[in-house]
């Protein structure tokens, strides 16, 4: 590596060299460690060792990358507003948030922005984005963001979550009542939850009719599970429902 090379990039280089201390899988040995490593692309596989999952097994990065576009493509925040979105959490900058169906990292970057004082776990059900999640974190130099794996059936959160943010994934979800009981097991008392989840009818973005949770059947859903509906911003986004809900406690 050139000297020239910013401290960003070194930063990347040994945070990338520890990563490479938790890896459970062969394929680390590919890596030519007196040639060193690229830090524009660090080892990505710590999360999905430590989820026991063989990195040689996930689809071609090069498929991946299409999804990854459309998730991150710019008119999306022309609806999705993020940073509206972001500013209506009422953040103090201390928080511990964990993005559930982070995706690409959409809003998880964000948010890790929003709390430099906090934390901010990226959970998600695909190895291919927990791998996309780990690279962009260790090579932008995110101390306050990580990215974990986890299971369909389980959100799995940490005990210390002050914010759960849910966006666009609620509806994925096979069993959605024991989905939402498992999540509200593991929030403390107080803490919050943020679903957001496209609204019914035609519209020119979001997923099939046949696929949409009705509002009301959202409220009920997160009610039975033990959470109380604090507050709601119908005129915030225009294709989705933004509800807040708390744990009681």
């Amino acid at each position: 590596m050139s000297r020239s090379r910013p401290i960003a990039a070194w930063l990347a280089l040994a945070l990338a060299i520890l990563c490479l201390g938790c890896a459970r899988e062969p394929a680390d040995a590919e890596i030519p460690a007196k040639a060193g490593h690229d830090p524009a692309h660090p080892p990505i596989d710590c999360p999905l060792a430590r989820a026991g999952v063989d990195p040689n097994h996930l689809r071609p990065f090069a498929d991946v990358e299409k999804y990854i576009a459309f998730l991150e493509r710019t008119d999306r925040a022309i609806w999705q507003k993020p940073d509206e979105v972001i500013a209506a959490l009422g953040l103090q900058g201390t928080e511990t948030i964990v993005d559930l169906g982070a995706g690409s990292g959409y809003f998880s970057f964000r948010l890790a922005r929003a709390v430099p004082a906090g934390k901010v776990v990226a959970a998600d059900t695909e190895p291919e984005m927990i791998r996309h999640l780990h690279h962009k974190l260790v090579a932008d130099g995110v101390p306050n963001l990580e990215a974990a794996l986890i299971q369909p059936d389980d959100p799995g959160i940490p005990g210390d979550a002050d914010l759960v943010f849910v966006c666009d994934v609620l509806h994925h979800v096979a069993d959605r009542g024991a989905w939402l009981g498992k999540l509200f097991a593991r929030m403390k008392p107080g803490a919050r939850l943020v679903l957001i989840e496209f609204k019914e009818g035609a519209l020119p973005e979001g997923p099939p009719e046949s696929v949409k949770i009705p509002r009301a059947t959202l409220v009920e859903l997160v009610r039975k599970a033990g959470l109380e509906l604090v507050a709601e911003r119908a005129e915030l986004l225009p294709y989705q429902t933004f509800l807040l809900f708390r744990r009681p406690g």
